[in-house]
């Protein structure tokens, strides 16, 4: 399961994402939108400031903006952003790889193989999954 810090990541992107281009929104507005703990946001919001993702303006007028097209903001870098890892397990990670104590033999582990899998076809949608398709997702939805 993903983390609440990273769901309320992923949601404040879609607030942000729909208002790209405008003035930068405040805190207070996101946390409002999509029921986030203000406090818990302003963690989450800096945390992805100092990663490069987001703008911050202090002031009359300031808030958060989006640092470059929702386009260009994929799931795979803000979980890794905000929770690390995204595989299931520490020995089949790209990034962030540890092997597992209990094992002897990694390259005949039928388990670390089939996770191996997983993680593969993980990545393959995170990857392709931008802030921009989430919010273009969310209109067809309401569609139907």
């Amino acid at each position: 399961m993903i983390s609440k810090k990273t769901k309320y990541a992923i949601k404040a992107l879609m607030v942000l994402g729909r208002n790209y281009g405008n003035e930068p929104m405040q805190i207070v507005k996101i946390a409002e939108e999509e029921r986030i703990p203000k406090k818990f946001l302003e963690q989450i919001l800096l945390e992805m400031r100092n990663a490069g993702m987001l703008y911050s303006k202090k002031g009359a007028g300031g808030g958060y903006s989006l640092n470059k097209a929702p386009e260009d903001i994929y799931l795979s870098q803000v979980m890794r952003l905000i929770d690390g890892p995204i595989a299931l397990l520490p020995c089949v990670s790209l990034n962030f790889y540890r092997s597992c104590e209990e094992c002897t033999e990694e390259h005949a582990c039928g388990i670390r193989d089939t996770f191996i899998d997983v993680r593969n076809a993980m990545l393959q949608i995170l990857n392709d999954t931008s802030i921009a398709s989430l919010i273009n997702k969310e209109k067809e939805l309401s569609l139907d």
